[in-house]
């Protein structure tokens, strides 16, 4: 039997909010602009999860056989805010969750903290994590390297060992066990990616998170 954790950390992107089909699709859609290329959602997302920008733009470039504008990144940053203004939605049940579980939490992604912060906001999120929002670009350190989450471990004052970590990628499990902290992994219903890593708990509906962090 496992005992509460002290601290409770989530990634952001298919965790708290359902951003990931929206901006994949939409990353995609903006380097066909510069070319043919064939590559369907599911691939994107398998490709894409949880890596930071760079690297996507990167696999693009070789996938397009040139390498994408300086202002790729800056132009499709725009665009995604955009979209997550009008779109973005909740993952569901994560209000009802945050309100049930009555624990200190924060936020470490791997993506801005503009972004981050966009995304909490208007899908309602933001008062459970201000001031606690931790990202990858301030620390020079992305996941799967466990620095992000050791960073936000100790600017919340808890240890390693008493953190639990709530991730959707393989980067980020990885990351969270790299950090010495117990993961547990959300895999909503139809998504066929796999965690083949010990220890790592899968659960499908967020209303299952409280009763696992008991």
């Amino acid at each position: 039997m496992t005992s509460p954790p002290s601290l409770v950390i989530f990634d952001n992107d298919g965790v708290l909010v359902d951003s990931e089909e929206l901006s994949t699709q939409m990353l995609v859609d903006a380097a066909r602009e510069y070319g043919p290329l064939a590559m369907e959602l599911s691939e994107a997302m398998r490709l894409f999860r949880g890596r930071k920008m760079a690297e996507c733009v990167a696999v693009l470039s070789e996938r397009l056989g040139h390498p994408l504008p300086e202002d790729f990144t800056p132009n499709f940053r725009a665009r995604q805010a955009e979209a997550f203004r009008h779109r973005l939605k909740p993952i569901p049940g994560i209000h009802e969750v945050l309100w049930e579980i009555r624990m200190p939490v924060c936020v470490a992604s791997n993506g801005p903290r503009e972004k981050i912060a966009l995304a909490l906001s208007v899908t309602g999120l933001l008062p459970f994590f201000e001031g606690r929002i931790f990202s990858s670009y301030e620390l020079g350190t992305w996941k799967p390297d466990p620095g992000l989450y050791l960073h936000a471990a100790a600017e919340m004052g808890v240890a390693p060992a008493d953190c639990v970590v709530v991730e959707d990628s393989v980067l980020g499990v990885r990351a969270g066990i790299a950090a010495g902290m117990r993961v547990l992994a959300y895999i909503a219903a139809g998504d066929a990616e796999e965690f083949h890593v010990p220890g790592v708990t899968r659960f499908e509906r967020m209303s299952e998170l409280p009763a696992l962090l008991r």
